[in-house]
């Protein structure tokens, strides 16, 4: 997931602020369905001399605008409570979302006659993983990346990088400094915005007239589906639907053209094309898209209000086959230091006296721990040294990916826990 946020409108205190309003329509204050209990934030890892103080906690609750559709939290923290410094995230440790994000660029590049007098804008470029394939191609791109040891990443790979969060006052700074954008790139960041009109209306500022925008985030239908409930964290803001996305963006005189589905990418990611009203043709995906989610009910209350249901079965289940292998004396490691993990784990009550230690390949996360949780993480290469007898895969969205990596691990014996939509062992 790439990391960046809109700070405008997010609250001046370190404490969640109860929404009050829609963040997207300014409609009511969103109608509750599900709430986790207080969590820590999920990617404030610890680290090994904070293990004394306790992790802060905070309500983690997700609602429904019954006037625009767009699903969120119904509290927030400001973004400096979340992207800080030691942000953690770094993209380019996935081979999933590299191979993914190469064939984007292909595409774009073929697609839109993209050239040496182009100009591709990512949000969220995070540590470059996506435009240094566009550099490698002699296209020239700008990323905006918030979080200090990403964006020096990025830079450090050829990437040039602004550090900043992007909404509407960064996007008139750009445009007054000579800069408008062909291409728009924002991929797993729409969810982290509070001020969601100040972010798009950037979009709608920085775009050429015949410019286009892909955003991509995971859809809201693949989360019901799905059992997807730790996708929902303090980071997230909000959960779309393809609905909510076409509201959200003719406010700001945008026009959906496109929708592409990655049924295996996050749990389910649609990609949204955009372009200015007067340029924009939609293709018949969009039509075809929001018809299937209104009669999938997405565009109701109806449809959500039995997740929570569905959720705590889940949760139930998933902690009756831990606690049933340990009362065994099998040992459990987890496989995924990702901030699924932390949601997954801490609003199911599951920590270190289950799960002995979580592995993860960034090394920028290794020697630290899961919040809440306490469980240390370490290289992957431990679980060749320790074997234990399951691995909880709380990074699932990548499974296909790390049971391949871990053949050598199953050819010992040692079995995989895939926890959602149910928990199964393979």
């Amino acid at each position: 997931m790439s990391s960046a946020s809109e700070a405008e409108g997010a609250p001046a205190a370190g404490l969640a602020a109860p929404v009050t309003a829609c963040r997207s329509c300014d409609g009511p204050a969103p109608r509750a369905f599900l709430s986790l209990g207080a969590t820590p934030v999920a990617n404030r890892l610890v680290k090994a001399d904070s293990l004394g103080a306790a992790d802060p906690s905070f309500p983690l609750e997700v609602g429904f605008c019954e006037q625009c559709a767009l699903v969120q939290l119904t509290h927030v923290l400001p973004a400096d409570e979340i992207f800080d410094a030691d942000y953690p995230y770094f993209s380019s440790f996935s081979d999933t979302l590299v191979r993914h994000s190469e064939k984007h660029v292909i595409d774009l590049i073929a697609s839109r006659g993209l050239g040496p007098d182009s100009l591709v804008v990512e949000v969220a470029s995070n540590d470059g993983y996506l435009l240094k394939a566009f550099v490698e191609r002699g296209i020239p791109v700008l990323g905006i990346e918030p979080t200090p040891g990403p964006a020096a990443a990025a830079r450090a790979a050829g990437v040039p990088t602004r550090e900043a969060f992007f909404g509407a006052e960064l996007a008139r700074t750009l445009v007054a400094e000579g800069l408008k954008a062909d291409v728009i790139i924002a991929n797993n960041v729409m969810a982290h915005v509070p001020d969601l009109n100040s972010f798009v209306e950037g979009f709608s500022i920085l775009l050429k007239d015949d410019g286009i925008i892909d955003v991509e985030n995971p859809g809201v239908g693949g989360l019901l589906a799905n059992n997807e409930f730790d996708t929902v964290y303090h980071e997230h803001f909000c959960y779309f639907s393809t609905i909510a996305v076409d509201a959200l963006m003719r406010r700001h005189g945008l026009a959906l053209v496109g929708v592409d589905e990655f049924a295996e990418l996050h749990g389910g990611t649609l990609r949204w094309r955009m372009q200015h009203q007067a340029a924009a043709v939609p293709a018949e995906s969009v039509a075809a898209v929001l018809g299937a989610e209104r009669s999938a009910g997405l565009g109701t209350f109806e449809r959500y209000a039995s997740f929570g249901d569905d959720v705590r079965a889940l949760q139930a289940e998933l902690a009756e086959l831990l606690r049933s292998l340990r009362a065994q004396g099998r040992t459990i490691a987890a496989y995924g230091a990702a901030a699924k993990g932390a949601t997954l784990l801490n609003s199911t009550g599951l920590d270190n006296s289950l799960i002995d230690f979580v592995v993860d390949r960034n090394t920028h996360k290794q020697g630290k721990y899961l919040p809440g949780a306490r469980i240390p993480i370490l290289d992957p290469a431990v679980l060749l040294e320790r074997q234990p007898d399951y691995l909880l895969l709380l990074a699932w969205n990548v499974k296909k990916e790390i049971m391949s990596q871990q053949e050598e691990y199953a050819a010992r014996g040692g079995h995989f826990i895939v926890p959602v939509p149910r928990p199964v062992v393979l």
